[in-house]
């Protein structure tokens, strides 16, 4: 159905974003993946940015995202997105390019093409959804994983002691030279939301701006990793991922 025709502009409460492509997202339901996208889509849109986006996606849930933005894309091998950015950017300088990854691809197998990035300051703007597990492939512990939290990899819970503390990489990033904006959000209420869109929008805007490299770290849920309700995986987050990962600005520059 059309809703233009019958929905004036002043009772419009939501309309789906113009460059979100007309497919089923195929998320598990809770997932934070479709909200994220939208945004995005939504930024692009509004900064006139449509043609002049290129998006880099590796593997991982996060692979997907080509399918569902109408923008120029480019796949990159598991972790090292940061890498194929640089070489995009460096060869397009009008573009405005970002990467869209896990804490699997970002802070496990592509920890030193993050690292390097960043250090080298390449303006390049990251999206790095938090989920503390690997997702698509069976929920496997990842670095990000909480202590005692349980994977099926650590079914008694993670053990620092022999496993190691979780990895708070967008923290390490900050302390960067080339780092101009560190920040980190959620999805998870309509409030959470407009903050991450005005994140995602200030990471976009200093890409095009050339003042190096901007991260926006999105703490979210993964329901089939988990093992929980969608609305369970909500109050989990709030309750232990927020302590490890807190909201809020870690550097803006």
């Amino acid at each position: 159905m059309n809703t233009s025709n019958i929905v004036s502009p002043e009772n419009l409460v939501y309309a789906k974003p113009e460059l979100m492509n007309d497919m089923y997202m195929h998320y598990c339901p809770g997932c934070s993946h479709g909200t994220v996208h939208k945004l995005i889509a939504e930024v692009i849109k509004e900064l006139g940015l449509e043609d002049k986006t290129i998006g880099i996606a590796p593997v991982g849930c996060a692979v997907f995202a080509y399918k569902y933005i109408d923008i120029d894309w480019q796949e990159a091998a598991h972790g090292r997105a940061p890498a194929v950015a640089t070489a995009v950017k460096r060869l397009n300088p009008d573009k405005m390019v970002f990467t869209y990854q896990g804490d699997g691809d970002l802070a496990a197998i592509g920890t030193a093409e993050t690292i390097h990035a960043a250090n080298r300051g390449e303006n390049i703007a990251i999206i790095f959804i938090n989920n503390g597990i690997y997702g698509m492939t069976g929920g496997q512990m990842a670095p990000t994983t909480l202590n005692k939290m349980l994977t099926s990899t650590s079914p008694t819970g993670r053990d620092v002691q022999t496993m190691g503390n979780p990895l708070k990489i967008v923290d390490l990033m900050a302390l960067l030279d080339g780092v101009c904006y560190a920040t980190r959000s959620s999805v998870h209420t309509a409030a959470a939301v407009r903050k991450t869109k005005k994140a995602i929008k200030l990471a976009f805007e200093n890409a095009m701006a050339g003042k190096g490299t901007s991260i926006v770290e999105v703490v979210s849920t993964c329901s089939s990793g988990w093992k929980l309700s969608p609305t369970a995986s909500n109050d989990w987050m709030v309750k232990n991922m927020f302590p490890v990962y807190p909201l809020g600005d870690l550097k803006n520059i």
